[in-house]
C-alpha cells in the first residue's frame, strides 16, 4: 500500500513536471512565431513603399527604366513568397531570404542610381520615401535580430535535457534562423 502512494506520488510529479515543460515550450514557440509576424510585417512594410516610390521615381525625367524594372520584379517576387508559421525550417527561411535579399538589391541600385539625379534628389516625395525605406530596413534588422533571439531560446530549451524528451515526444522541432545572405560580406559595388 505505501509503495502504491509513492508510486503515484512520483507518477504524478513526472506528469506535472512534463506538463511544466510541455507548457513552456508551447509558449516559447509562440514567441517565435510572433517574431516571424513581425519579421514579415516589416518586410510587407517595405514592399507597400516600393509602389510609392518607383511612382515618384518615374516621374524624374530620363530614369533607367531597366533599374525601375529590376525593382519591380523583386518586389513581386519577394511578396510571392510565403513561409507557414508553423513550418519555420532553415530551407524555407533561406528561400524567404533570397527573395527580400534580390529586392534589397534591386532598391540599393535604384537609390544609388538616383544620387546621380539632382531634381529627383531634391524631390520632397523622393525624400520622405526614401527616409521611411532607411527606417523600415532598420525594422527589418531589429525584427530578423528579435527573431533570432526568440529562435535561439526555443531551439535551447528544445535541446536541453529534459526538454528534449518532452519536445521529443510532442513534435516540437528546432526552427532556423535568419543568416547573413551569401556574399553579404562584400561591399555592393556602384558603377555610373
Amino acid at each position: 500500500m505505501k509503495t502504491g502512494i509513492i508510486v503515484i506520488v512520483v507518477v504524478a510529479l513526472l506528469v506535472m513536471l512534463g506538463c511544466g515543460k510541455y507548457n513552456g515550450l508551447v509558449t516559447k514557440d509562440e514567441n517565435v512565431k510572433n517574431k516571424w509576424g513581425v519579421v514579415q510585417s516589416s518586410y510587407q512594410r517595405r514592399a507597400d513603399l516600393i509602389p510609392n516610390l518607383v511612382a515618384t521615381v518615374k516621374g524624374a525625367a530620363n530614369f533607367e527604366t531597366e533599374t525601375l524594372e529590376k525593382v519591380i520584379q523583386a518586389r513581386a517576387s519577394a511578396t510571392q513568397i510565403k513561409v507557414d508559421v508553423n513550418d519555420l525550417s532553415p530551407e524555407k527561411i533561406q528561400q524567404y531570404q533570397a527573395a527580400q535579399g534580390q529586392l534589397s538589391q534591386a532598391l540599393g541600385r535604384l537609390l544609388a542610381v538616383s544620387e546621380a539625379y539632382p531634381d529627383l534628389k531634391a524631390n520632397a516625395n523622393f525624400q520622405n520615401l526614401q527616409a521611411q525605406l532607411e527606417g523600415t530596413e532598420n525594422r527589418i534588422n531589429v525584427a530578423r535580430n528579435d527573431f533570432n533571439d526568440a529562435v535561439n531560446v526555443y531551439n535551447s530549451s528544445v535541446r536541453t535535457f529534459p526538454n528534449n524528451i518532452v519536445a521529443g515526444i510532442t513534435g516540437f522541432k528546432q526552427k532556423g534562423y535568419f543568416e547573413a545572405a551569401a556574399g553579404s560580406e562584400n561591399a555592393p559595388q556602384v558603377k555610373f
